[in-house]
C-alpha cells in the first residue's frame, strides 16, 4: 500500500468558526494526484471524541469537489458542513479519483483509504472512529452505499492509502444515489437528460464500458448486489422528478434492505428533481438527515448505547 506521509495543514477557521483542516493527504495512488479531504471539527475541543459524517460528493463520477455539498445548499449563510458541526459531529469531506482518471473500482478503493486513514488517526483528531456516518448525493450517494455495504469485505479494500481497519458504520444518507447500474435505462423517465446504457454515459465512463456491454462490471458497481443482513441503517432521499437518477433506484435498494430485514427510511419527494432541483426549501431534507444521523450515532459526546 502507498502510506500518506505528508503534515497535517495549517488549522484554519470558517466564517461560522468552525476550526477546518483544508487539503489534507489521506492517499497518494501511484501515478496519480495524491488525495485529500477537508476535516470540520467544532471551534472548542469536545470533552468526548465527536461522531463523524463522512460525505462524498456528487458530479456522475465526472465531475466535482470535496468543498461542494450541492447547489440547493450554495445560498445558505451557515453552510450544511458548519450546521453539522454546530449539531456536534466532526465532518470529513473527500476528494475521489473521477472516472477521467481511473475506472472503477478505484473510486471505492478510494473512499476505503479515506476511512482507514480516518480511523488510524481518530485519536490525534478528536474523532470518534466507532461513530461514523457515511452521507453523498448523487455519485457520492452510490459511494456512500458502497462503502457501507461491502464492509468486512477485504477484496474491496483495494491497496491505496494506509493499512489498518476502518471505521464502524452506523448509518448511511444516500440522496438520490445509483443503486444498480443494470436497471437505470429501464427506469428512466421520459425526459431523462441521458441514456445510461449509451456508450459515452456516465456510466459507461465509470465502468470502462457501457453497461450493456460489462454485466458482471455493471453488478460489481451497483449496490444492491452487495446488500446483507449486516447492512447498517440507510436513509434514502429521492425526488419524484429526478431526470438523471430515477428514483427506482432508491426504492430498488430500499425493497433489497428489507427483504435482507435492514432498517432502511426511504423518502421520496414530490415534484423534486436531481441536486433537489425545484424544492423550494432544502431545509427540510437536511434536517431529516441530519436528525437520522443524530440517531443512529447516539447522544452527542456519548458512547453509542447497544
Amino acid at each position: 500500500m502507498t502510506v500518506r506521509s505528508a503534515a497535517l495543514p495549517a488549522e484554519q477557521n470558517t466564517a461560522a468558526g468552525t476550526r477546518v483542516l483544508r487539503g489534507v493527504e489521506y492517499a497518494s495512488p501511484s501515478g496519480f494526484r495524491p488525495l485529500l479531504l477537508d476535516l470540520y471539527r467544532p471551534a472548542h475541543a469536545p470533552e468526548r471524541p465527536a461522531p463523524l459524517v463522512v460525505f462524498l460528493h456528487g458530479g456522475g463520477w465526472r465531475v466535482g469537489r470535496r468543498d461542494q455539498f450541492g447547489p440547493a445548499f450554495a445560498g445558505w449563510q451557515v453552510g450544511p458542513f458548519d450546521r453539522l458541526v454546530r449539531a456536534g459531529f466532526a465532518v470529513a469531506s473527500l476528494d475521489y479519483r473521477l472516472s477521467g482518471e481511473a475506472v472503477f473500482p478505484a473510486q471505492l478503493h478510494d473512499g476505503k483509504a479515506a476511512l482507514r486513514w480516518l480511523r488510524a488517526h481518530a485519536g490525534e483528531l478528536g474523532l470518534d472512529a466507532g461513530r461514523v456516518v457515511l452521507w453523498g448525493e448523487s455519485a457520492g450517494g452510490h459511494l456512500a452505499a458502497l462503502l457501507a455495504l461491502t464492509d468486512g469485505s477485504p477484496e474491496w479494500e483495494g491497496d491505496v492509502g494506509e493499512p489498518g481497519p476502518g471505521v464502524s458504520v452506523v448509518g448511511v444518507v444516500d440522496w438520490y444515489g445509483p443503486a444498480d447500474l443494470r436497471t437505470m435505462q429501464r427506469q428512466s423517465r421520459p425526459d431523462a437528460v441521458s441514456a445510461p446504457d449509451a456508450a459515452d454515459s456516465r456510466e459507461a465512463l465509470l465502468l470502462g464500458a457501457p453497461v450493456p456491454t460489462a454485466p458482471e462490471r455493471a453488478a460489481a458497481a451497483s449496490p444492491v448486489s452487495h446488500v446483507s443482513a449486516a447492512a447498517p441503517p440507510f436513509l434514502l432521499a429521492h425526488g419524484t422528478a429526478d431526470r438523471f437518477v430515477p428514483c427506482g433506484q432508491s426504492e430498488q435498494l430500499a425493497a433489497a434492505l428489507r427483504a435482507h430485514g435492514c432498517r432502511v427510511s426511504l423518502r421520496l419527494v414530490e415534484h423534486a428533481d436531481h441536486l433537489w432541483a425545484g424544492l423550494p426549501d432544502p431545509e427540510s431534507v437536511f434536517g431529516e438527515a441530519l436528525e437520522f444521523a443524530t440517531q443512529v450515532c447516539g447522544p452527542v459526546g456519548l458512547p453509542v448505547q447497544a
